[in-house]
């Protein structure tokens, strides 16, 4: 029920954002039509005031470049939600990409106009800037590597916000994707920014697309505390069976990864049906808490 309504309330808040871009659309359009009627209808008046001129031929061409823009992203926005009937796409991995390119895209056309404003040429700045850009493109490889990655990554459905993810040495609950980095926080509320050419480059494990969450933990006892394995195990399992409707039956599992001179190492674990952070959790912290009576008094 909670889950539905959170859905609800979602999806009437995307609804009320796409209002507001096309009312925001309507808007641009109108002052990008005054300024078009103003420089056809009062054209003498920019022979007294260039600047002016200068002026309405930036806001002209960036108005036209946005509008070009922003009707893009309500048709394509419009024809995926349809697709998707009418799931809320706030967080959606395909949205997200859609606005950071846009976000790209207008940054760009915000800085041609500046140009336009300032008198230059647009065509022989291009033009000169061609080698040069070439140079910046090969020093900063990684940079473009990383926003290639980002890319595809939000247009890719393996990783969405919200996934819970181990990527290489990294773990934690996906945040944001931007187009450098993965923003991911841990279970202590820490934030880490993982590059996402390091993304590509490690092995990644997707909690949130799998059908179980599997709670692992390893340790250590010493070779001279009195239990075997068996009993080992039957302790640990009877420690959790007040969490029995929580975790798959018949998943308690009880390894042995290696024998020191000293220590032996084991690794114990459940799968529950679903990722819950509390059940996780609490599980988790009694396993902890008898491994560690265990390691003091034994079995």
């Amino acid at each position: 029920m909670y889950f539905y309504i959170a859905m609800m309330v979602t999806d009437e808040v995307y609804k009320r954002k796409n209002r507001r871009e096309r009312i925001l659309f309507l808007v641009k359009l109108l002052v990008y039509l005054g300024v078009v009627y103003f420089n056809l209808e009062h054209a003498a008046v920019y022979d007294k005031f260039t600047w002016l001129f200068r002026i309405t031929n930036a806001l002209t061409f960036f108005l036209g470049a946005n509008l070009v823009i922003s009707l893009a992203w309500l048709v394509i926005i419009s024809w995926y939600t349809r697709r998707r009937l009418n799931k809320p796409v706030e967080k959606d991995n395909f949205m997200l990409g859609l606005n950071r390119i846009s976000s790209v895209l207008n940054t760009i056309f915000v800085l041609l106009s500046i140009m336009i404003l300032f008198g230059i040429d647009l065509l022989k700045f291009v033009t000169s800037i061609t080698i040069v850009a070439a140079a910046i493109a090969l020093l900063s490889k990684d940079y473009i590597t990383n926003i290639i990655n980002g890319l595809i990554i939000m247009f890719s459905d393996q990783l969405s916000l919200g996934d819970h993810v181990r990527i290489g040495d990294f773990k934690g609950k996906i945040l944001d994707i931007t187009l450098i980095n993965l923003v991911l926080q841990t279970d202590d509320d820490e934030q880490l920014i993982v590059p996402n050419s390091l993304v590509f480059t490690s092995i990644i494990v997707n909690q949130s697309k799998q059908n179980v969450k599997k709670i692992t933990i390893e340790f250590e006892l010493d070779r001279k505390l009195p239990y075997t394995p068996d009993q080992l195990e039957h302790r640990l399992k009877n420690s959790i069976n007040g969490f029995s409707d929580h975790y798959v039956k018949n998943s308690f599992l009880l390894r042995t990864l290696d024998i020191k001179k000293d220590h032996v190492v084991f690794k114990v674990q459940v799968i529950i049906p679903f990722a819950d952070k509390t059940v996780e959790q609490s599980i988790r912290r009694t396993l902890n808490t008898e491994i560690i009576s265990i390691a003091e008094k034994g079995v």
